[in-house]
């Protein structure tokens, strides 16, 4: 089942649509989608390698764009959703501990959870709820989001058929390992 599912991805990333697709889920998954742009983007370079500079340059740029609405939306929804919850359950003051952390050290959380196979949204909309400076956000995001899927496709460019080979024949290990990374991103979360 997974080898027919990875043919599959296989043969979309290489339809001429796949382009306007990965934008699509590079920018939904910095707002409000938990699927990250990784599972098209490494296919589409894989099928052509020649592109895959173009390919981390749509995922960084929608990426950003999608984490200015993450940004927006955390911080305009604060008020309506976030604050009736915290004073429902009563943690305003752990709220405001965090607000403090994450306002003294928002870059650098951007910068490390960006790079992480995390959900972006998460970042972003926290970013926004507790209003970190937002062309320094803008410029965290460029920077560790370029540095994420540029890292993925000059790694492809270099290795490309190799990867492809190995991934082709241990398609249930890479799943996994995939599988735990994401795991082990959101227990970072939780620590870091």
């Amino acid at each position: 089942m997974l080898h027919r599912l990875y043919a599959r991805v296989l043969a979309l990333a290489a339809s001429r649509r796949a382009p306007w697709w990965l934008a699509a889920i590079a920018f939904a998954e910095s707002s409000f989608f938990p699927i990250p742009p990784d599972v098209l983007l490494i296919p589409m370079a894989l099928a052509q390698p020649r592109r895959a500079w173009r390919y981390a340059a749509i995922c960084t740029t929608a990426s950003v764009l999608g984490g200015m609405l993450g940004y927006a939306i955390g911080y305009a929804l604060f008020d309506y959703v976030a604050l009736p919850i915290l004073n429902f359950y009563h943690y305003q003051d752990s709220f405001e501990q965090f607000r403090q952390r994450f306002a003294e050290n928002g870059v650098y959380i951007i910068l490390i959870k960006g790079l992480l196979p995390i959900p972006f949204k998460i970042v972003t909309i926290a970013s926004g709820l507790t209003a970190v400076n937002f062309p320094a956000f803008i410029a965290a995001c460029i920077v560790t989001r370029g540095a994420r899927f540029f890292l993925f496709a000059g790694l492809i460019r270099r290795f490309g058929d190799p990867v492809r080979d190995f991934i082709e024949r241990r398609l249930t290990l890479v799943t996994s390992i995939t599988a735990a990374s994401i795991v082990l991103g959101f227990v970072a979360i939780r620590y870091v």
